[in-house]
């Protein structure tokens, strides 16, 4: 039968394939991408990843032109997504790159183009 309800036959149209990944997968890559669709997620992300320590959220704070409240959320946007891990110490939070997510990250990129 057609995949393309204007064709007349099957003829004209090759079959369209399946998409390879589950909508499990797509949703939690979904998740990751939207993660790093905004600027500032991005410059934590690389902030931490140029420290080998974790970094303490105040100091996170001193980087940026926003107050702690937002530097906060961003923050747990990235952890919903596993790309950073925090660490309580006292009454303060730190922050250090997943490593294992972000490595994982390009894999990601390959099976969703199929490459």
């Amino acid at each position: 039968m057609a995949t393309n309800p204007k064709c007349a036959t099957s003829d004209c149209c090759p079959d369209v394939k399946s998409p390879k990944l589950t909508q499990a997968r797509a949703e939690d890559y979904a998740c990751c991408f939207k993660a790093l669709a905004d600027p500032i997620r991005i410059r934590i992300l690389n902030l931490l990843a140029t420290n080998d320590q974790p970094v303490c959220v105040c100091d996170i704070v001193k980087h940026f032109p926003i107050g702690q409240p937002t530097i906060s959320h961003h923050l747990k946007i990235l952890r919903a997504c596993r790309f950073v891990l925090a660490e309580r110490r006292g009454t303060f939070m730190y922050y250090r790159v997943n490593r294992k997510c972000v490595a994982e990250f390009p894999q990601a990129a390959r099976l969703i183009m199929n490459v």
